[in-house]
C-alpha cells in the first residue's frame, strides 16, 4: 500500500482515503514485520506530496484512548471519522448480532471529541429491523440527537432471502419502515445543518476537486478536512488546489461559501 500511495502523490494527489471492509484488520498478517493498522498510517503520513488521509468505515471498538491520542498528533488526519452503528436500541442491536452496546458506541464517540475539536462523526442506520418497536424506535431516534451526527446514512431493513433476519417473526411492514426512515432523514438533515453552520465566520482550508453551478453562478467545490462542503467562484485551473478562507454563508442546504484568496498550491 505504501508504494501505491508513494505513486499517486507522484502523480499529484493530495487526498488518500484509506477504505475497506476489515479495514480496521490491516497488517493482522504482518505481526511479525510490525506492522498494524496505526503503524501503516503513520507511515503514510510521512509521504511527501500527501498533504491529508481521511478514512473510510471504521469499526467502533478501534477507537481506543491510545489510537484517537496517536491520530490526533498528526495533522494530516482528517477529522472525519464514520462509525457505523446500524441501530440506537441495544435489544435491537442484539437482534443484529452486533458486539457493542449503545454507551459503547456513545463513548467511543467522546474520545473523539476529546482529541479532535469538533470532529465529523457519521454512521448507518437500518429502521424497521424484525421486531423493532416503536419504542425501540424511539429509544434510537433520542440516541442519534444525544450522539449528534454530521450525518447519518438511513436505511430501512430490506429482507434478502436466507438470511436469519429474513427468517425472524414479527417483520415490520414497509409502511411503518418508511415513516421511520423519513423521520430520521428529517433530523439528520437538521443536524447536518447544524453542523455545517457551526463553522460559519472560521477560517478553513478547503480541497477544490471540481466545477458546480449554484444560482445561476460557476464555482469551484471542494471541501474542508472534516468533509464540509464548500466553494470558491470559478477560475481556471483550480482543480486539486488548496485554498484558505473564512466560510462566510451557507448558499443552500448543503454548501458554504469560502471568502478565500489564498491558494496554498
Amino acid at each position: 500500500m505504501e508504494e501505491e500511495v508513494k505513486i499517486l502523490a507522484e502523480e499529484g494527489y493530495k487526498e488518500i482515503v484509506l477504505t475497506g471492509i476489515h479495514l480496521t484488520s490491516y497488517g493482522i498478517d504482518f505481526k511479525d514485520e510490525g506492522i498494524d493498522f496505526l503503524t501503516l498510517i503513520k507511515r503514510l503520513h510521512e509521504i511527501d506530496g500527501i498533504e491529508r488521509i481521511r478514512f473510510g468505515s471504521l469499526e467502533p471498538r478501534v477507537i481506543t484512548e491510545e489510537f484517537a491520542s496517536e491520530l490526533s498528533r498528526l495533522p494530516k488526519i482528517c477529522p472525519h471519522f464514520h462509525l457505523s452503528l446500524q441501530s440506537g436500541c441495544d435489544d435491537t442491536l442484539k437482534r443484529m448480532n452486533r458486539h457493542y452496546t449503545c454507551e459503547e458506541y456513545a463513548d467511543r464517540c467522546e474520545i473523539l471529541r476529546k482529541h479532535f475539536r469538533n470532529p465529523a462523526i457519521t454512521t448507518d442506520v437500518i429502521v424497521g429491523f424484525p421486531a423493532e418497536t416503536d419504542a425501540d424506535f424511539e429509544t434510537t431516534r433520542r440516541f442519534l440527537e444525544k450522539v449528534y451526527f454530521y450525518e447519518m446514512h438511513v436505511f430501512p431493513y430490506s429482507r434478502r432471502a436466507g438470511t436469519r433476519a429474513d427468517r425472524m417473526p414479527e417483520q415490520v411492514p414497509e409502511q411503518i419502515k418508511n415513516v421511520r426512515s423519513e423521520a430520521l432523514l428529517l433530523l439528520e438533515k437538521q443536524m447536518s445543518k447544524a453542523y455545517r453552520e457551526s463553522f460559519l465566520g472560521k477560517k478553513k482550508t478547503v480541497l477544490l476537486e471540481e466545477k458546480t453551478e449554484i444560482g445561476g453562478r460557476a464555482y469551484m467545490i471542494g471541501h474542508t478536512m472534516e468533509y464540509v462542503k464548500a466553494v470558491v467562484p470559478y477560475a481556471d485551473n483550480l482543480k486539486n488546489k488548496m485554498t484558505e478562507g473564512i466560510l462566510k454563508e451557507a448558499l443552500n442546504d448543503e454548501v458554504l461559501l469560502l471568502d478565500s484568496r489564498n491558494f496554498l498550491n
